[in-house]
């Protein structure tokens, strides 16, 4: 489930962390690194779980207005389209989600009243009553309700943002960001309440992945001043310290992936930090990262520094 730009942009992060600390301890940082990664897929399985919240919240509500003193045709008799969707039955009756929920202590128990007052939003909205309204009920127009919902509600959305604030230091906008569009192609797949996908791994390959992980983190340590001057040296009329902090970690990054990580293209990995680039530093990086690359590429190819495994992975 974790692909590796997620992992490439959790290691940069860690990076900036540490070499902005004065006291760094390489030991403790790294642990704390694969736990932030590990975090994320608790992320995904809160998100995943969502929609059984928010229809128990929806039942309270209305077991409330039923027991109303003067209760109306539509407290004692509410539409339950949602609250009996195929798709909440799928989630409810997945017992590989439910087994990971209990492992991982999945809860939404302290942010119950938070729930409460997103679910009174969503049920007043032009969305929610359309779908109750929609003589549709295949089972597509469910998907695409959960997606909408999603989207609208969801996604961006500053008070679920906070809630996982408070709840882990390890978990960002992006994590978030990418913890709800998994969580989102994962409904996509739910074609009926008991016809749908296994809940996807962690890792694709656990051992790989942590393996590229810790030694990304590692090696971009320990060749750090010696990188530097290789990137001054292609940087002329430019001191390291005076190019974007963020510039100069991911061009490190990048030239530790052409060096020490034979299995992954060239390519793959100078358009990876590019594209991480546009996220988290200038307008200009991308250009400025990729034509100092280039430079150093041609060096260390010149010098045959690069040695990669199979076909097309020096392209």
């Amino acid at each position: 489930m974790l692909n590796r730009r997620l992992l490439r942009i959790k290691v940069m992060q860690a990076l900036y962390g540490f070499f902005q600390s004065k006291d760094a301890d390489l030991v403790k940082a790294q642990k704390n690194l694969l736990l932030s990664v590990d975090r994320i897929y608790d992320l995904y399985l809160y998100y995943l779980s969502l929609p059984l919240e928010l229809a128990r919240a929806a039942e309270v509500q209305m077991e409330e207005a039923r027991n109303k003193v003067m209760p109306t045709e539509a407290d004692l008799a509410p539409n339950r389209k949602f609250v009996e969707s195929y798709l909440l039955k799928a989630l409810e009756g997945n017992k590989t989600l439910q087994l990971l929920i209990d492992q991982r202590k999945i809860s939404w128990a302290a942010e119950n009243e938070a729930l409460h007052k997103l679910w009174k939003k969503i049920k007043v909205s032009k969305l929610y009553q359309g779908f109750l309204n929609s003589q549709d009920d295949h089972p597509a127009g469910h998907r695409k309700f959960i997606e909408e919902l999603y989207r609208e509600f969801i996604l961006d959305a500053e008070s679920i943002y906070g809630i996982f604030q408070e709840k882990s230091i390890y978990w960002d906008y992006e994590d978030n960001d990418f913890a709800v569009q998994m969580a989102m192609r994962y409904f996509s797949k739910i074609k009926s309440a008991d016809n749908y996908k296994p809940i996807p791994q962690k890792f694709k390959d656990k051992k790989e992945d942590e393996e590229f992980v810790k030694a990304l983190f590692r090696k971009t340590i320990n060749q750090d001043a010696e990188i530097s001057q290789w990137i001054e040296a292609k940087t002329k009329n430019w001191e390291v310290d005076r190019i974007a902090t963020m510039d100069v970690l991911l061009m490190k990054m990048a030239v530790i992936e052409f060096l020490h990580f034979n299995s992954i293209p060239v390519k793959v990995s100078l358009n990876e930090y590019i594209e991480i680039s546009k996220l988290f530093s200038t307008p200009k990086s991308k250009v400025f990262i990729n034509g100092v690359l280039d430079k150093l590429l041609r060096e260390f190819d010149e010098k045959k520094m690069i040695k990669k495994r199979g076909r097309g992975l020096m392209e």
